[in-house]
C-alpha cells in the first residue's frame, strides 16, 4: 500500500535534511505548497543516486558490483509510481505524485535516468560538449523539473533553458568539488580533451607534477559554471517572489563550491569544500534582495550550451 501523502512529505523532508544542507536551507524559503513539491522531486532524485552509487543520502559512493541491475531497479520503481501504482519505495511513490500532481513529463525522468545509465556503462566525456550533456542528464533534468514544480508550463522552452542552466552550473560545481573523490571512485567527468591539452596523464591526476594543471581545470569547472549561474539568474525573474528567491539563494550557496575550488587552487581536494552555515544564511538575505530586483530582457548567451528539445 502507498503512504498518505504526508507521510510521503514527512519521508521526503527527512531525505533532503539528511542529503542537502544547501538544498534544505533553501528549500525553505518556497511557499509551503512549493516546498513540499520541492521535497517529494528531491528525495526521488536522491533515491535514484544513492541506488545507483551504493550511498546512503548521497554520502560513501562506491564501486557497485551490479549498477545494470540498479539501474533496472530505478527504471522499474519510476514506470511503477508514473503509473500511479506502488513502487515499495517512498522516495519513488512521491515522486509519482508530485509528477501527477504538476505535469512533470516522464520523458524528463527519462532523460535523468539516462544519466545514471551513462555511469552503469563506464562512459567517460571526451569533449566540453560531452561533460554538458552529461550534466544535462544528471542535474539539467532537475533544473527544468524543479521549474514545472515551481508553476513553470512545460511548453515555456525559454524558462526551462534558464532552469535547466541553474542545473548544469550545480553539477560543474559539484564536479569540481568532488574530482579526487570521482577519481578514488574509479570515476573521471573531465573532458579527455582537456586533460590531453594540458598533457596530464588521466592516470596520474593527482601527481605532484601534475598539481598545477589540474588546479587550472578546476578553475575552468568553476568559469564554465559560473556563465550558467548568471544565465540562470536572469531566468529566476519568470518565477513568483518566493521561488526566485529560493532558486538565488541556491545559486549563491551552491555557486560558492565552485568559486572555493577555483581560490583553493591547488589544494582544492586536501579537504571537500563546502558551504558555511553563516555564508548559507548570508545567500538568503541577499537574494531576497535580489528576487526583489530581478534581471529582466537579458538575452541568454548564445555560446551556452544548450539542452534537446524533445
Amino acid at each position: 500500500m502507498t503512504p498518505d501523502r504526508a507521510q510521503l512529505v514527512e519521508h521526503a523532508r527527512q531525505s533532503i535534511a539528511h542529503g542537502s544542507k544547501s538544498f534544505a536551507m533553501a528549500s525553505k524559503l518556497f511557499d509551503p505548497a512549493t516546498r513540499d513539491r520541492a521535497w517529494l522531486l528531491y528525495a526521488w532524485c536522491r533515491g535514484c543516486d544513492d541506488l545507483a552509487d551504493g550511498q546512503e543520502m548521497g554520502h560513501g559512493m562506491q564501486i557497485v558490483a551490479d549498477p545494470a541491475a540498479r539501474l533496472a531497479t530505478i527504471r522499474a520503481r519510476t514506470a511503477l509510481a508514473l503509473a500511479g501504482q506502488p513502487s515499495g519505495d517512498p522516495a519513488f511513490d512521491g515522486f509519482g505524485l508530485v509528477a501527477r500532481e504538476c505535469g512533470i513529463p516522464a520523458a524528463v525522468a527519462e532523460d535523468l535516468i539516462e544519466g545514471f545509465a551513462l555511469d552503469a556503462a563506464g562512459w567517460r566525456p571526451q569533449t566540453e560538449q560531452d561533460l554538458y550533456q552529461y550534466c544535462y542528464h544528471v542535474a539539467g533534468t532537475v533544473g527544468v523539473m524543479m521549474a514545472i514544480v515551481m508553476g513553470v508550463s512545460p511548453d515555456d522552452e525559454a524558462t526551462l533553458d534558464r532552469a535547466c542552466d541553474l542545473g548544469l552550473a550545480f553539477q560543474l560545481a559539484n564536479i569540481a568539488r568532488d574530482v579526487r573523490e570521482d577519481h578514488d571512485a574509479g570515476r573521471r567527468y573531465l573532458p579527455l580533451d582537456w586533460l590531453k591539452e594540458l598533457k596530464i596523464p588521466e592516470s596520474e591526476l593527482f601527481a605532484p607534477p601534475y598539481r598545477k594543471r589540474l588546479a587550472s581545470l578546476g578553475a575552468r569547472l568553476a568559469e564554465r559554471s559560473a556563465a550558467y549561474e548568471a544565465s540562470a539568474r536572469v531566468g529566476a525573474a519568470a518565477l513568483p517572489f518566493r521561488s526566485a528567491w529560493a532558486v538565488l539563494a541556491a545559486a549563491g550557496i551552491y555557486g560558492d563550491i565552485a568559486r572555493e575550488v577555483s581560490r583553493r587552487g591547488t589544494t582544492a581536494w586536501d579537504t571537500r569544500v563546502a558551504t558555511s552555515k553563516t555564508a548559507k544564511l548570508g545567500w538568503v538575505v541577499k537574494s531576497w534582495w535580489q528576487a526583489r530586483r530581478p534581471k529582466k530582457g537579458l538575452p541568454r548567451p548564445p555560446g551556452l550550451w544548450t539542452r534537446p528539445r524533445r
